[in-house]
């Protein structure tokens, strides 16, 4: 008896004839036959390389797209890259070695265009290889096409939604102040902070009562800021300074005179408990100054300088004009005593610069309106994992300020904007891109050439349109909502919330059906990887050594990453190689047998096909929750254990049948049944190892599993004579009294007594077991 599938091992190389053959054939174009499933992928930065991070989450999404498409689903899964905004920028500020600053417009523009052309398809290969299947692997205009965020059309669509939210009186301009990121040169939102205990200094400085001309010692880690101070506070209940209330102090090196006043926000356990209000040192100034309706005295300039306010330390670095007021106060006998500590600092997400809070006129989108319903929003959303909603809802609560929309930068999307003199606002035309900083237009109220806008939109703002990109929005196609998002819970308050935001204001509806958040890959310590601990694990190195298929049953078997971090390395990802063989093994040795038609089950028939019932109804449960982890743990225990080695084993015999002791019906039962399980096995693993199930349906069905239907229980009663456990127990008994009796397991025994309830699989117990004599009773074993 020969093999139908020739090849005797798996192999890694298997898998490029058929990630090309995909490809070519543009098996996974998207068609819409029906109900149509649309997966809003996160579109990864071009220029850098695909990390582990990316391989896994993207992965997973695959499976969804490929479970969906055999439930019958017209699958919108489209690839998209960002080529957006300062991650852009930055990278190209480091590779020509030049500044966004001193660089311009026209020509740091094309630096980031030249740099995106240097970017390699790198991206778009590790995908392919990996095996995802997304729609098509050609930018175009399609449904399920591939995009690109700086391209025309994108940009377009974000100053569509401008314009829409715009004429809606939904934008609006003030100056105010804004978090500053000196690194990056441009205002940030509240959601692209992130805090980090930075090494910093705790100053006790010298100020001075005016009306008694005593000295009150208050800690600062700011001392530059003292120029802006507005206002002396302590806590309602420290007794020690309730006599101060309503005196003035006198600010040091400056000699500005200031109110002492009660305040909760002084901290009785901090320092001397005495806490100087200054101008938007952090975001509790900020909050006390809006909350005592204070005008604020601003000492940075957008370019991280002292201005006039800052008096002697007028042209400074912030840096260097701390180091400045320090001498100033030593030198004047002001400074009590220094101490080192750690400051929880706000920094930029992407530069990691301390952010500063200056005032900027900007673009502002309405939001703190909308909180309650934001948070209802929040609520209609099914999120996988539940508890990933409270993510959301926290970020929702925490909003205190309008969102601010414009940045000053130059690699992104324009403000579609014209101003002239005579106050005339020209707004750009809808479904055009524009770039108002060198495109002309005279105004139509006076007749003279208005000014075109020099600002950008927020890369969020520009991000947060994907799934109206996917879904067409402004066209007759648009049909909301989009049925997933996928996505990790770190971007939660800028990708998710945006986006929700920006459709509830623009189609007020939620987006999307589904949210699924994802946690991180960390090391097999359960540490975060980064290049300084050199525990890098890169998914090229992966897909060269193991290929895509291990590495995607390892993304399934690991864990449920909507629960917790998965840990990852080579040593998990190689064992999961094993189960790729024993598959291969299971198919090959199941093909030398003929593809019979149904037959009627034997009883030991009918525990095989039971359990595989329960397993098909389990993962389809599990699948459509966008759970593949749970189903693929037992499909694996369910190959190794259940099937390979105790219903195999204890079929065979009636397969092959060569002794004639089985009926030609038993024999065809048995027959039937392996390939009935092997097919339902396969397709119940093709959405999480593709390659190697579709090389084995080809070989023994000469068809494509990935057009197949997802399975479906098969018609038989539920099998009660004896369970699962039941039967691996017996069969490990007997195997165990050959081992500990120096028998092989194809030696016979003389006798064997079994329970009762296996009377029913008497003649497969006797024959694989070899055994002479059966009774039935209590379990005994003889040579």
């Amino acid at each position: 008896m020969e093999s139908k599938i020739e090849d005797k091992n798996w192999s890694k190389d298997m898998e490029k004839p058929i990630f090309e053959n995909w490809k070519k054939h543009k098996d996974y174009k998207f068609l819409k036959k029906g109900k149509v499933f649309s997966i809003d992928t996160p579109p990864p930065y071009v220029n850098t390389p695909v990390h582990i991070g990316h391989a896994t989450t993207y992965t997973i999404m695959d499976m969804f797209a490929r479970f969906h498409r055999m439930m019958g689903d017209s699958v919108l899964f489209p690839l998209g890259l960002d080529r957006n905004g300062l991650p852009i920028e930055m990278a190209a500020e480091k590779r020509f070695n030049i500044s966004v600053v001193d660089t311009p417009r026209e020509e740091f523009i094309d630096k980031c265009k030249k740099l995106l052309e240097e970017a390699s398809g790198e991206s778009i290969d590790s995908f392919l290889q990996l095996g995802i299947s997304f729609n098509s692997w050609n930018v175009g205009p399609k449904p399920g096409d591939m995009y690109l965020t700086d391209s025309p059309e994108y940009r377009a669509l974000t100053q569509a939604t401008f314009i829409d939210l715009w004429n809606q009186g939904l934008i609006y301009e003030d100056e105010r102040i804004n978090n500053f990121c000196p690194g990056c040169g441009t205002t940030i939102a509240d959601a692209e902070i992130e805090y980090a205990d930075l090494p910093s200094t705790f100053n006790d400085i010298r100020f001075r009562v005016r009306e008694t001309d005593e000295e009150i010692i208050i800690g600062t880690t700011r001392p530059e800021l003292i120029c802006t101070c507005a206002m002396i506070v302590y806590n309602p209940e420290d007794t020690r300074y309730k006599y101060l209330e309503g005196k003035t102090a006198m600010t040091p090196v400056f000699n500005k005179e200031v109110p002492i006043k009660a305040h909760p926000y002084a901290d009785m356990e901090k320092g001397t408990g005495l806490m100087m209000m200054c101008s938007m040192g952090d975001q509790t100034d900020i909050r006390f100054f809006r909350e005592m309706k204070l005008e604020p005295v601003i000492a940075i300039n957008k370019d991280g300088k002292m201005n006039k306010n800052a008096g002697i330390l007028e042209g400074l670095k912030v840096k260097e004009a701390r180091e400045k007021v320090i001498n100033e106060l030593k030198k004047h006998d002001l400074l009590v005593k220094q101490r080192k500590m750690a400051h929880r600092t706000p920094i930029c997400e992407r530069s990691k610069d301390p952010v500063e809070f200056i005032s900027m006129p900007e673009l502002y989108l309405k939001q703190v309106h909308l909180k309650g319903e934001m948070k209802e929003i929040a609520k209609k959303v099914n999120f996988f994992a539940p508890r990933s909603r409270q993510i959301l809802l926290d970020w929702i609560d925490s909003v205190s300020i309008d969102w601010p929309i414009s940045r000053r930068r130059y690699y992104a999307t324009e403000v579609p904007l014209w101003r002239c003199e005579c106050g005339e606002i020209i707004v750009g035309e809808k479904g055009k891109y524009v770039q108002p900083w060198k495109e002309k237009k005279k105004c139509k109220k006076c007749g003279k050439e208005a000014k075109g806008e020099e600002r950008v939109l927020d890369t969020w703002f520009d991000s947060s349109n994907s799934p109206l990109h996917i879904l067409k929005y402004g066209t007759d196609d648009f049909k909301p909502p989009c049925t997933l998002r996928p996505q990790g819970k770190e971007i939660v308050r800028t990708w998710l919330y945006y986006t929700l935001l920006k459709a509830k204001l623009l189609i007020d509806k939620p987006i999307f059906e589904v949210v699924w958040i994802h946690h991180h890959v960390v090391d097999e310590k359960g540490k975060k990887m980064s290049k300084s601990l050199g525990n890098v694990i890169d998914p090229h190195k992966i897909l060269e050594r193991y290929g895509a298929e291990p590495f995607r049953l390892w993304c399934a078997v690991e864990g449920n990453i909507t629960e917790s971090d998965l840990k990852c390395s080579f040593q998990r990802i190689e064992g999961a190689t094993k189960t790729l063989t024993k598959l291969w093994n299971v198919s090959r040795f199941i093909s030398m047998f003929p593809y019979t038609g149904e037959a009627r089950y034997q009883p030991l028939d009918m525990w095989i096909v039971d359990e595989m019932n329960k397993l098909v109804d389990y993962s389809k449960k599990h699948y459509e929750k966008y759970d593949f982890h749970n189903p693929a743990v037992l499909l694996k225990n369910f190959l190794w254990e259940t099937f390979a080695s105790h219903y195999l084993e204890l079929v065979k015999n009636r397969a092959y049948n060569q002794e004639d002791k089985f009926t030609k019906s038993e024999q065809q039962a048995a027959l039937y049944t392996l390939h009935y399980c092997l097919d339902t096995l396969l397709k119940l693993l093709c959405p999480i190892i593709p390659f190697i199930t579709s090389k084995l349906y080809k070989d023994l069905r000469d068809k494509d599993i990935h057009i197949s239907k997802f399975p479906k229980p098969a018609n038989v009663n539920p099998f009660t004579d004896f369970t699962k456990e039941d039967l691996m127990d017996l069969n490990s008994r007997i195997w165990k009294f050959k081992k500990d009796n120096g028998l092989s397991l194809k030696s016979a025994l003389s006798a064997t007594t079994i329970p009762e309830k296996f009377r029913v699989i008497e003649k497969d117990l006797i024959a694989t077991h070899k055994i002479e004599k059966l009774n039935y009773g209590e379990f005994s074993c003889q040579k």
